[in-house]
């Protein structure tokens, strides 16, 4: 077991490097891969010597508790996060929002070409459907979100009437909120673009922001940004339940 633990925080150290030297990363939120290579590292020194069999029982009995409590929401979450990565929406749709992502000096980044090439497939096979493109400025790209997702679907040979622009939003509860508003108000059913990780806790936002009827329509996603990616969709889909932004099921 010692080295089980060894293993696993040497393997946290290793990814977080990895995520953080192909420059793809759009947050610091890789960093917590140095936090969980700390946990089992300090699991590792605490079983090697022996500190845990000094504990007292009811202290031992709550940890466990606590542990197993952590383990049950994890798995929860994260087997609701896949249920939406085979999501492919429904033909006909009125509207499809496409959810923003970062935006780099010469475009899009990978992730976000990706959630606009699925808009741009389905927009092609249905010549009606508006779309709508959600996402504000950080602090590191050069333009609005919502901009570079424009000009992007521009170039892949979407009508220009067929876009419309939300700039202000920088979360997904904001994208889905603003978006609502530039969304006539009978219309509930819409399509949801974003990275399959991200379909699960998305559509959820959208049903709580007048959407009741919202699908996903899933983007692929990069397999080695996976596990950064599913880690902290968990967070998120713990944040917007205890916050009341959404519900997990219904």
């Amino acid at each position: 077991m010692v080295w089980i633990c060894w293993i696993l925080a040497g393997l946290c150290v290793l990814y977080c490097l990895g995520v953080a030297l192909s420059g793809a990363a759009g947050s610091r939120f890789y960093l917590i891969w140095l936090v969980l290579a700390a946990f089992f590292a300090g699991a590792a020194l605490g079983l090697e010597k022996d500190v845990f069999s000094h504990w007292h029982l009811a202290v031992k009995a709550a940890a466990l508790c606590a542990l197993g409590a952590g383990l049950a929401a994890f798995c929860l979450a994260e087997g609701l996060v896949l249920s939406g990565f085979g999501a492919k929406g429904e033909n006909g749709l009125p509207y499809i929002i496409v959810l923003g992502a970062q935006i780099k000096e010469n475009g899009p980044a990978v992730a976000l070409a990706r959630r606009l090439d699925a808009a741009t497939a389905y927009l092609e096979e249905n010549p009606d459907t508006l779309c709508v493109v959600s996402g504000g400025q950080g602090v590191n790209e050069p333009v609005t979100e919502a901009s570079g997702m424009r000009d992007y679907l521009l170039r892949k040979g979407i009508a220009a009437e067929r876009i419309i622009s939300e700039d202000q939003s920088h979360n997904t509860q904001q994208n889905l909120e603003f978006s609502r508003r530039l969304v006539p108000e009978n219309v509930k059913k819409v399509g949801i673009v974003t990275s399959s990780f991200h379909v699960y806790r998305s559509v959820r936002l959208a049903k709580a922001q007048g959407f009741p009827e919202a699908v996903g329509i899933a983007a692929a996603s990069d397999v080695y940004f996976l596990p950064n990616n599913m880690l902290r969709e968990f967070f998120g889909v713990v944040k917007d339940r205890v916050c009341g932004n959404m519900r997990l099921f219904g």
